[in-house]
């Protein structure tokens, strides 16, 4: 009798979005999924055994450091060089579907909308790497081993590092904040683990852009941060005056618009929902 269980493999350890997804896997659908995790930083990996896995989830990568002339190759080494060395592993043993997280920083943009048309131009070797990587990957794919490819924007919720985090700690700080509309693509860890038992339940090949069904208004997120403590975040308009005088770029990217169009949606928890259980 053959069984349902989908074995999967997680190909890099203590990851936020892998550790994340095995969390909630097993806690929304118990007895529906094995999943290991393996580390990548110590080369074990290369002595485990990936036949028999239905799935490899390739989430090893450096992320969240500042570049430099000393690191540079790093880059190259981790997030191209390891992932196509994963990926050509897991095709030899038989793997259906393998996932490779990517990254919206391969388009190199800070501001506009983002299509299925839109050509990458990376402006950083962490970009760079990743899109090599992606290149590279995507052409290993074959009627018998499935390669997707995941874009995400911004990636936010309980626990997660990063600028989220920071605007958070912010906001709940000063009680006020500009008053802008902007739109931006953000992606709540939930709507991607959503998104992900998606894919492995129905393995497809491409490149795919999950994000939440509704963009963000960066002024209306600030409010939702403060309701969830409690408090009463004051939009002030005339703050948007000093914006552009700012020179801190992320600053200014958190108040302009990046987005995808609108494909890949995932509504598994409302945006509200999500800022609650993030903030929780």
């Amino acid at each position: 009798m053959t069984s349902n269980i989908k074995k999967i493999l997680i190909t890099g350890a203590d990851s936020y979005i892998g550790t994340s997804f095995e969390a909630w896997a097993k806690k929304r659908y118990p007895g529906e999924f094995e999943i290991d995790t393996v580390d990548m930083v110590d080369g074990s990996w290369r002595e485990k055994d990936f036949a028999g896995y239905d799935v490899v989830f390739h989430v090893a990568g450096i992320v969240h450091q500042k570049e430099t002339a000393k690191n540079k190759e790093l880059y190259y080494k981790i997030n191209r060089d390891l992932a196509i060395q994963t990926a050509d592993k897991a095709k030899s043993s038989g793997v259906k579907l393998f996932i490779l997280m990517s990254s919206m920083s391969v388009y190199g943009r800070t501001s506009g909308i983002i299509t299925n048309k839109t050509k990458p131009i990376p402006n950083s070797n962490y970009g760079k790497s990743k899109l090599q990587a992606d290149n590279i990957i995507s052409r290993m794919h074959s009627k018998t081993f499935n390669v997707a490819i995941l874009r995400p924007p911004m990636i936010y919720g309980e626990g997660c590092k990063g600028n989220y985090k920071a605007l958070s700690k912010a906001v709940l700080k000063i009680g006020f904040f500009p008053y802008v509309f902007n739109e931006r693509s953000m992606l709540y860890i939930e709507n991607l683990n959503f998104f992900l038992k998606q894919l492995i339940d129905n393995p497809q090949s491409g490149i795919f852009f999950p994000q939440n069904d509704e963009y963000v208004c960066v002024s209306k997120m600030a409010i939702l941060i403060g309701k969830a403590h409690g408090k009463t975040i004051k939009n002030i308009p005339i703050l948007n005056t000093f914006i552009k005088f700012i020179p801190n770029k992320t600053i200014k990217k958190l108040f302009g618009n990046l987005i995808y169009e609108k494909t890949d949606l995932c509504s598994y928890v409302s945006f509200e929902e999500s800022i609650k259980k993030t903030e929780r």
